[in-house]
């Protein structure tokens, strides 16, 4: 028989039900005036009478005394996360980190989302700590030091990898489906540079490493080079190129773009936040192009991408992108805390947004057999809890042969591509 204690809500735990339950019918009564036509899966006021339920059963049957602020904290941090990988909770002192911004820490160069719970490493900085430590795009991080990935935001696993230059941080990961253990030493990262070459005669072959700040520019002087060296046609290889500056990439694609719109931010419900148009001052090259894309390519990269495809500049060669590309907003509460979240998306020029599917080449051309890859949204659900399961589908190895670089070569030797597909 339980005691008079275990049936009864304390003073404490039904004041909090009262105060909560107030506010909660309030805003579910103006809300009921405001979405009266909405469904109860559309209509946010209805789902605060399911948070109403869920409070009074912890207060009064959880089987000890529960903590409320713990419980608010963690309903909070569950309402951020289950929107997107990249929307947060924030307490007190990490709004205040966040404000600080990165001064004095050293981070490792690895660029982060979430698939199946789990941290995944989308791309891997070229020169980085992360690329020495032995890193690879695909890896699934299980813990991050001794915190499993699949219970914090991908924030506070960035805020992990991150911190004293030159302390180390231990992650483990499956890869191949096996766990391994690898340290990273956290550095203050430089941006690799631009790496081109001579891919065979007249055809100039340009390897973006970095959208960051002026890579625009070094990327045109790259081309630049190539073709006073007899360059005549242009691969421009995007491939696990994440992260960046969307302006930086619109730059790029300027340079092969006169006119027209080359990629938009959108906000809620699809609604125009800018459009980013190409400057015919700033186009430099009418030469043949074709664009190297795979699964690994994220964020700004895709802008280009996107821009290539829509305005039928050039070929687009490889799989699909992971579709990535945003920008949050932080909300100060009343408390300290805050809510990072995403208010921006990064989007096409027909205003598709990358992160509802990426891009679709023009020429699908798998990285072969020995490392075939699936799209991220590929992996079932019921394997959703096993990063060992989730690696069989998406981990990559090294093919013997880049089949799709030698496609692209044979489209610029030949001028010959299957006919195209909607974007």
């Amino acid at each position: 028989m339980r005691s008079f204690q275990g049936v009864m809500m304390s003073a404490k735990g039904k004041l909090a039900v009262v105060v909560l339950s107030m506010a909660i019918i309030f805003y579910a009564v103006v809300g009921g005036f405001l979405s009266h036509e909405a469904t109860a899966k559309d209509n946010p006021w209805a789902q605060l009478h399911i948070f109403d339920d869920v409070l009074r059963h912890i207060v009064r049957d959880y089987v000890d005394e529960p903590d409320l602020e713990k419980v608010r904290i963690g309903a909070l941090h569950g309402l951020a996360e289950g929107l997107d990988p990249y929307s947060a909770y924030l307490l007190p002192e990490q709004v205040r980190q966040h404000n600080a911004g990165k001064n004095g820490l050293g981070e490792t160069g690895l660029v982060l989302s979430k698939m199946g719970g789990f941290a995944f490493v989308v791309s891997v900085l070229k020169g980085s700590p992360a690329e020495a430590a032995g890193f690879q795009p695909g890896d699934f991080i299980e813990y991050i030091g001794k915190t499993p990935s699949r219970d914090i935001s991908l924030y506070n696993a960035y805020s992990l990898l991150n911190g004293p230059i030159g302390t180390e941080v231990e992650l483990s990961i499956f890869r191949g489906n096996k766990p391994h253990k690898l340290k990273v030493k956290r550095a203050v990262l430089t941006q690799p540079a631009i790496e081109s070459r001579a891919q065979e005669p007249g055809i100039g072959y340009v390897k973006v490493t970095s959208l960051a700040a002026g890579k625009a520019n070094e990327i045109k002087d790259q081309l630049t080079q190539l073709k006073n060296r007899g360059a005549q046609k242009f691969i421009l290889d995007l491939r696990a190129t994440a992260g960046g500056e969307l302006e930086e990439a619109v730059a790029v694609a300027n340079l092969f773009i006169k006119s027209g719109v080359i990629a938009k931010t959108v906000g809620r419900e699809g609604k125009e936040l800018s459009v980013l148009q190409a400057r015919p001052e700033r186009f430099a090259f009418d030469n043949e192009l074709v664009v190297l894309i795979n699964y690994n390519t994220a964020g700004p990269a895709e802008a280009i991408a996107s821009a290539v495809v829509e305005n039928k500049r050039g070929e687009v060669v490889g799989v699909r992108t992971f579709g990535a590309g945003s920008q949050q907003q932080l909300f100060n509460l009343k408390d300290g805390s805050g809510l990072l979240l995403t208010t921006v998306k990064y989007a096409s020029a027909s205003g598709k947004p990358f992160m509802d599917g990426g891009v679709t080449p023009t020429v699908e051309v798998k990285p072969g057999d020995a490392a075939e890859l699936v799209p991220p949204d590929a992996v079932q659900e019921e394997d959703e809890d096993d990063p060992q399961k989730q690696q069989k589908q998406v981990a990559p190895s090294q093919p013997a042969e880049d089949i799709q670089l030698k496609r692209a070569v044979e489209i610029l030797n030949t001028g010959k591509a299957p006919a195209r597909r909607a974007a």
